[in-house]
Parts: C-alpha cells; structure tokens; sequence
C-alpha cells in the first residue's frame, strides 16, 4: 500500500524465492515482502508435508521457515521468513518438500494421515526386528530434519561481549520504554533491548492510538530521543535467549544480516552476557491460535499478525478476509483492515454478547457480525478459500454456511510470554479467570511488566512499565516516581479462551492443529491421554507437541488445554511443559563466538612455549596446554629424538618446561591441619624447608591426583599437582574447604599461571645452576633430595625445589611467570659447557616410565586404590582420618586379586606393547578371553636398551616372574611381570 507502514517506499531490494526474483521495499522481511505478492505458501509441514504460510508476525512463526544464502558458505536453514530482513541478493528457498513447493511429492503422507497418528514411531518400527538396520533406520535417518545442513565452511565471524548495568529491560513495548525511561530518569544505568529493528512493540501495529496527547508514533520517537539523551544503551535485533542464575542473561545481537554489503572484520552476531543487578521483563504477550478443522492453511493467520504487517509493513494479507474470534482485539485488526480496502467479510465470533460499543464500530462500517457462532472447517489447497462457519445455540450446531475469503483471520486471546521467567525456575499461577498462566513467585531480582502478566491495552501497559522502572530504580537506592500517561483511542479488550471450536464433524475426521510445524492435532493429544500419558511431559514427548522450533509459543497453552480436558483434570492439575533457553534458535557460531579454527578450543601456552617454538619443537595437547612433545634434530624422527633426549640426560643434563603443572598455594594459621584432611600423608612434622610426595583420594578411596609439596613456613605450604588436575584438584578443596569444614582458617589461592616452571635434570644439574643460585646453599648436604628454598636464580625471585621425576639429580625452579623465558635462556647458556639438552614431555614420560612413577589417568583409572599403585607407604597409618579413609577399609578395596601396578618385560625386547592392549594369563582359554588387565603406559627404553611397560594386572604382585600373554594385532605377545623400578631402583642417582 502506498505509504503505508514504516518502511522505505523509495527503495527497492530484490531477493529471490525458490529461483524467482521478487522486489521488496527496504525494511520488509521476506514474509512481508512475499505477502505483497501475494504468496501465502511459503514451506511445507514437516510430517504431512501441508503447504503452510505465515501464521504471525515475529519470532513465534512456526511455519515459515526457509533457507536463506548471501555467498558461499553463508547458507543458514530454518529462518523465519518473518524476522529475516530484506537485503540485496538475498537467496532464499522453500524447505521440507520433494519436488517444488506447489507440487510436493511429500503430501503423499497427508493422504495416508491415518496411518501416522501421534506415536506411530513406537509401535510400527518394532518388528519385524531385522527391519530396523536394512529398512527403518534408513528412512527415519532421511526423512528426519528441516531443511538441509550447510556443507561449506562458514566465513562469518562471530563476537561476544560481557556487560555490567543496574537495570536490564527486556522488551521495547509500551512497558519496556516506560520502565526504561523512569529508571533513566532516576539516575540508573539502564540497558533496552530489543529483538526486532525497531523499538516499539505494539505500538508500532497501533499508529491511531493517542500517548500523552500525541500520536503514538511521535511518543514512541520523542521517548526514543529521550532515552538516548539519558544515556540508555538501546539494542535493536538483540534477543534475550536465556535468563540465567544471579541476573545474567544472554543476548544474541544480530549485526550485519540485513546488511547488503558485510564491512571488513564485522561480526555477524555477538553473543553478549549481561550482569544487570535488577531486570524488567516486559516481553508483551503471545496470540493463540484457535483449533478447528483446517487451521493450518495457508492464508490463515493470527488477527494481530494481519495489524502488524499493515502498519509496519504496508501490506493487507489479502482482499477478501474472514475474523474468527473469542477476543475484543480482533475486531481493531478488521476495522483498521476495512479502512484500509480490505472487504471484511465477516467477524464471526464465538460469544453470544460481544460488547455493543464493538458491535456498533461493526455495523458502521458495514461489517457482518456472526455472534455465538463456531468454524466448522476451511478449503482451499495452496491458499484458504473459503471458510465454514455454523451457529451454535445451547451447545447445538446450526446449519453451516460457506463464507468466501482469501485469508482468516483468527484470535483466540492473548498468552503472557513467560519464556525468560521459567528460565529461573520462579513458579507460574494459575488465572482461572483469563485461562492462563501468570508470573507467581520470583527467583530472581526482577519485575515482570504490562502484557506478561496479563495486563491489556495501553494504558495498563504503560502504567504498569512505569511502576516496574521505578520499583527498580528504588531497588537501586535511587528516588523515583511513576508518572501516570494519557492514553486515547484505548484498544484493551476481554475475551473468553477455547480448548477446541465446536464441530458438526465426527471426531475422527476433525484435523485441527495445534503444533503446526510438527503436525500435531487436537485428536493426538487426546490419543496420547487414551494411551495412558498422563504428565503434560509424557504428553509432548508422545505427540512432539512444543517441540518444534518455536518451542510451544503457538502450542503450548492449546495443547494443555486439551490435554486437561481429556484427562478430566484442571489446567494446573496437569501443569505447563518447560520452557528451556535459547528463547529462539539461535546459530551455533553465536554461542562459539570467537572459538573456531585455530581458536575452536582454548589452548594455553607456557612462557616458554616461543623458545620452544623457535627451535623446532613438534607440539602435543596435554588437558588445555600445547606442550613441546620433542624437539627433532637433523631429519629425526620422533623415535630417535627421544632417544637422544634420554640419553643426554641421564649422562648429563636435560632441561623441561614444566609450568604446566597445576600451582596451589594453602595458606593459613590451620593449613597443616587442611593438608592433614586432604591428603593421605601426614604433613605436621614437615619441616619448612622440606618436601614431600602427596597422594589425594576422592572419598571412595581411589587415587585422584598426587604431586610433590613443599612447605614454605608454618602456615604456607605450595602443592602441586597434574597438568590436568589444577582446575578440579582446586575445586575439590574449595568444595571441603566450604562445606565440611568452614572452621577452618585457610585460603586456597591458584598460583598456576603465576610460577614458570623449569626442570633440570641429570648428574650435571647443579654444575650448570650452582653458578645462577644467590641466597641458598647448593650442596648435597645443605640441600638433600625433597628440599625447598626461597632465593634468586639468574637474578630472579625463585622457589627452587630439589626433586626428581627421572630418577637423575633434579631440580625444579619456579620463577615469576613474566621471567620464565629469560631464566630459561640464561640455564640453557649456562648449561652449554655441559651439553644441556630440551626435551620434551615423551622424554619425560619414558624417563619416569623407567623409575616407575606414574602419571595419574594413565597409569590409574579411577577405580586404582594406594595399595594398588603400589602406594600404600603414602598413608599415614597414624592420621586419624582424611579424605578416603573410611573406603580404604570396604572389603572391596582389601579383597584379594584386586588389578595392582606391575612392570612388564616382553620376551623380545624390541617388541614394544599397544598401550591399552589387554592382558590375559591363558592365552589358549575358549573365547571369550577372560581379560585380568591391560597395559598402562609402554615405551623404548634408550638407557635400557628395549621395551618397557606398565600393566594393572589382577594380583600382580603375587605374580612377579610369572609369564603373562597380551594379544597384539600381529599376534599374542609373552611378557614377564616385573617391579616397576626398571632404572636404579635403589634410587643413588637422585641422591648426588
């Protein structure tokens, strides 16, 4: 319509529809700009393949959804045809059919609809059972889905962003600008979102009513301009996905969708996680569809749907419409349609008595008004034609009478959205005087404004939005007083709510749908009831309905209905399906964000990893941290490479970045008696100066982390722990630390990323450290094996531990991260005279395979006890308890025959075993084989000179000498069962 609605008559946009070119105005969606041509069919039903058309407006759509494309690798399926903004070549296409939109081969399933009712995929897919590989599964895999999955990598870059405000409005509506702008004008910082592209909700559908004595467009601009000058941050096409614990939601703020041309580097979403100390929501209300035989053709539509896109959009959903109705605010969308050239052709409302002063408006513009009267049902294949609408009196159907139209449009009243709501877990009440659910008791600090909580016309919105902004405001400490707005030409309105339209059909014959996508009719649900589904969630899942992608907007409160009925029950005897974010689909490079390519997962380097990377080094992930694998020389291969690294070090000195390890600090006038609890060694007699082997148990008594731990003084002890464990070990203290023993004065600080970590290692460590160490004593005597001191290395603030994870002499300094490169240097200078040599973490792994110490999660499995790893010397049998103790004692943990960690030699050293490869003692036993254990950690032993392996085998121990058999892909390996000390096993070396 010329100069109607709010977009840009002077610019044209063409986009394209299954192939055909099409010219839409700047500002239109694609639901809009196709309605302008007149195309209602839009997609097709996912199990009965119906043509479908645009059932609303807005998010909620269900219907029409398409594949939208801008280039290569920028396909999206499943867009609403009724959010998608128009943009220059903008490619869309039809979804769900065989063949061509009009001609869909898939329709045959809406001629065999009776072999398809609600559950059929239960009963009809179990026999015969052979079926199910060659046949079902199959079909169900093609048939299943909608749309098609994009098959090109996608070049769009996806942002996220955190932000912190007092007040978070969800919502632009009559309320939401209200809310905004008194709590603005008290003072608060105040965020407004928005998911359309413009801010205004209903007003924006309603441009003839009268705000404070001017037109409610001029109100919504001047409030606009007002908000801005206040410092309002004002987000348009953000949606509001999720409300989350202690007032965080997550917003999905689309940014170039509806842009022709993308600038350089600009994200198409980001993903935004807000921290409000109050929220409004204000997120209006939802129109139900009725449920009658022939809903779902195209052309039927929501009234309010028909409002909005004649004054938004300028464009009439047809010439010829029908109003069916249990609601007064239908009737505003059929006078504005007929003062706009749209013949009405009749209102035809469910109650007796609608109110005169509508009736009046009815008759006035010439507009028949069929009170007390149902439809019956509906015709038309690709687009509605006509319609059948019957009299009801005392229950009876009258005659029917066929109404012809090119659109019906329908209102079953309003639903408040409470989507976010739920999100927190808060209750919902039941109205019985509105047949709805209402917000009842708050979880979180927010407000709930205008429409979602059942609050009609303007007036009570706008009220009500100032009442909740400055309830807000005051929560905030700040002074506020809700003014009271005018408001003419008032459009609020009362209704009466239906579960189904009275029929004159026989039952099994009425299709009346409730979940358009999926295809779920009111005979489904009373199906599911009859077929013993009780629970509204036995009901949803037997039938799908509210699961489609609109996640029940359009189903939710019909399908309870119903479903109450049939049970025999109240509606909140029954109660309401859950309501689970995101609040609409949202794309997956959205919630990625930045994590994609090479930043897909969080990878943490070390300070030293540019050293590394410098000279060489071949990289593997270890928990989130790359670490330098092994650093090849001359064209090795990793195999020689290790070799080389082992032999270096134990004759003469090797160096490894460890600052992965996981860094805790205990500190605290009760941290030797926290320690005492935690772990399963006795820690009062460590003297400050000393170190000591820790083992921690979860509280079933098996092994969950161990490492070395020094004490710095009395109250401050520096454990260590696995690479993979900093985070969970961390959590576990902080989890006994609060809960069982609040008493406790002690802190837990994570000190991971604070220390650089260097090894050295070898009979050459201290000639190469000696020299850089200012403010400790170096010596055997002074410094023993397990020793800690504070002083300077290389000139830097140092912890210098003196331990050993190779066996050799070992020590390992820890200096401030920002010096980590820099020490590491200055001992790789020092220790040339000494042929120092890198290595890297498979080095250190065949290093300490050779002493036999494990690595937790390799050589451990979650059900390995002390005793089992051969660690029952780390129990302090004195400590009265700490974590674990009890279980160490079920008989479980003390039976014999349990799986213990023993060495393994195979017979012909150069055979290396599979780690994992399974152990059996028989290896000509029938099959199945019976299993007594498998190989943890194997390895070339350079320093050796053959294999080497670790296995957890049942009653290991007492089998030391026996022959064992491992079944390897060339065939059965003999092994013999040996300690797990391969190297040095009386422990001299680490002792220089």
């Amino acid at each position: 319509m010329p100069g109607k609605g709010r977009v840009n008559h002077a610019e044209t946009v063409r986009f394209s529809f299954d192939g055909k070119a099409y010219e839409g105005l700047r500002g239109d969606t694609v639901a809009s700009a196709l309605l302008a041509h007149g195309i209602h069919l839009m997609g097709r039903s996912f199990k009965y393949h119906r043509p479908r058309g645009p059932v609303t407006a807005d998010s909620a759509e269900p219907n029409a959804l398409i594949g939208t494309s801008r280039g290569p690798g920028r396909f999206e399926p499943n867009t609403r045809a009724t959010v998608q903004e128009l943009r220059q070549g903008l490619e869309c296409e039809s979804q769900n059919r065989l063949g061509s939109l009009a001609f869909d081969l898939g329709a045959v399933n809406d001629a065999l609809h009776p072999l398809f009712p609600a559950g059929f995929y239960y009963k009809t897919f179990m026999w015969p059972r052979s079926f199910w590989d060659r046949l079902y599964e199959p079909i169900i895999r093609r048939a299943a889905g909608l749309g098609r999955a994009p098959s090109e990598v996608d070049p769009d870059i996806y942002a996220s962003r955190y932000l912190h405000t007092d007040l978070l409005v969800v919502g632009a509506g009559p309320s939401g600008l209200m809310a905004a702008l008194v709590a603005a004008r008290a003072g608060a910082r105040v965020t407004l979102v928005d998911e359309n592209p413009e801010m205004g909700g209903a007003i924006l559908s309603d441009p003839g009513v009268g705000i404070d004595g001017q037109p409610a467009w001029d109100w919504l601009a001047q409030t606009l301009e007002e908000l801005a000058s206040l410092g309002v941050r004002l987000m348009t096409r953000t949606t509001a996905i999720g409300y989350y614990h202690q007032n965080m939601i997550g917003l999905c703020e689309k940014i170039t969708d509806h842009l022709d041309t993308i600038p350089d580097g600009a994200p198409r979403e980001r993903m935004w996680r807000v921290r409000a100390t109050r929220v409004v929501l204000a997120q209006g209300a939802l129109e139900k569809p009725l449920v009658f035989h022939g809903n779902d053709r195209p052309g039927v539509m929501l009234a309010g749907a028909a409002q909005s896109y004649l004054h938004r959009w300028g464009v009439r959903v047809g010439d010829r419409a029908v109003i069916v109705t249990s609601h007064d605010s239908a009737y505003f969308t059929a006078f504005d349609l007929a003062e706009a050239g749209t013949k009405v052709v009749a209102i035809i409302d469910t109650r007796e008595a609608p109110p005169e002063a509508l009736r009046a408006e009815a008759r006035a513009r010439g507009i028949e008004l069929l009170a007390g009267h149902t439809v019956t049902g509906t015709k038309g294949r690709l687009r509605v034609a006509s319609v059948t609408v019957n009299p009801v009196e005392a229950g009876r159907i009258g005659d029917p009478r066929m109404l012809h139209c090119d659109c019906l449009l329908m209102s079953g009243g309003w639903t408040p959205s409470l989507h976010l709501f739920s999100h927190t877990k808060a209750s919902l009440a039941w109205d019985e005087q509105s047949r709805t659910f209402l917000p009842g008791r708050m979880t979180e600090e927010c407000h709930i404004a205008g429409a979602g909580r059942g609050l009609w016309g303007y007036l009570d919105a706008l009220s009500d939005g100032a009442e909740a902004g400055a309830a807000a405001a005051r929560a905030l400490g700040q002074e506020a007083e809700a003014p009271t707005p005018a408001v003419a030409h008032d459009r609020a309105g009362t209704g009466e709510s239906h579960k189904e339209l009275p029929t004159d059909r026989t039952s099994s014959r009425v299709r009346a749908f409730i979940d358009f996508q999926n295809d779920v009719t009111a005979k489904d649900i009373r199906l599911a009831v009859r077929e013993g589904m009780r629970s509204i969630e036995h009901v949803k899942r037997y039938t799908t309905n509210g699961m489609a992608t609109d996640q029940g907007k359009m189903s939710s409160i019909n399908g309870l209905m119903i479903a109450a009925d049939a049970v025999g029950k109240a509606p909140p005897e029954v109660g309401l399906t859950t309501f689970r974010p995101p609040y609409t689909p949202t794309t997956f490079g959205a919630f990625a964000g930045y994590h994609k390519g090479a930043t897909f997962e969080v990878t943490r380097a070390t300070p030293i990893d540019g050293w590394a990377e410098e000279n060489g080094a071949v990289y593997e992930p270890v928990s989130l941290w790359r670490r330098a694998w092994y650093f090849p020389q001359g064209g090795e291969d990793m195999d020689r490479a290790v070799a080389r690294e082992c032999r270096a070090t134990r004759e003469g000195v090797g160096i490894f970045d460890a600052s992965t390890l996981g860094k805790i600090e205990v500190a605290g006038p009760d941290a030797v008696e926290f320690m005492n609890r935690m772990y399963t060694n006795p820690w009062t007699k460590l003297a400050p100066g000393r170190c000591r082997y820790g083992v921690l148990l979860g509280e079933d008594g098996y092994i969950r982390d161990d490492g070395v731990i020094g004490r710095l003084g009395p109250d401050l002890f520096h454990v260590t722990t696995t690479t993979g464990g900093a985070a969970r070990v961390l959590n576990m203290m902080e989890d006994y630390l609060q809960t069982e023993w609040p008493d406790l004065d002690v802190w837990l600080t994570s000190t991971t990323e604070q220390w650089a970590t260097v090894a050295l290692n070898g009979p050459k460590a201290r000639k190469v450290l000696e020299g850089l160490v200012e403010g400790a004593d170096m010596s055997a005597e002074a410094m023993p094996h397990m020793s800690v001191a504070e002083c300077r290395v290389a000139g830097f603030k140092a912890r210098l531990f003196r331990l050993s994870f190779t066996g050799e002499l070992g020590f390992e300094i820890n200096v401030p991260a920002r010096h980590g490169r820099a020490l590491w240097e200055a001992l790789m200078q020092a220790g040339q005279p000494h042929g120092i040599c890198a290595y890297g973490t498979e080095t250190m792994h065949v290093l300490r395979a050779e002493k036999g110490f494990i690595i937790i999660g390799q050589d451990t499995d979650g059900t390995v006890a002390p005793e089992d790893a051969g660690l029952g010397w780390a129990i302090g049998k004195k400590k009265p308890d700490f974590v674990g103790k009890r279980s160490l004692a079920r008989p479980d943990l003390v039976a014999e025959g349990r799986k213990q960690l023993v060495g393994l030699l195979t017979e012909d050293g150069h055979v290396k075993l599979e780690e994992g490869a399974q152990i059996v003692f028989d290896p000509d036993q029938p099959k199945p084989m019976k299993m007594v254990g498998h190989v943890t950690s194997s390895y070339h032993s350079a320093t050796l000179g053959r294999s080497i392996a670790m296995a957890l085998i049942e009653g290991g121990r007492d089998r030391m000498g026996e022959t064992v058999h491992v079944p390897m892909p060339d065939g059965v390996v003999r092994a013999k069962v040996t300690s797990t000390a391969f190297y040095d096993p009386d422990g001299d070396r680490l002792k220089l």
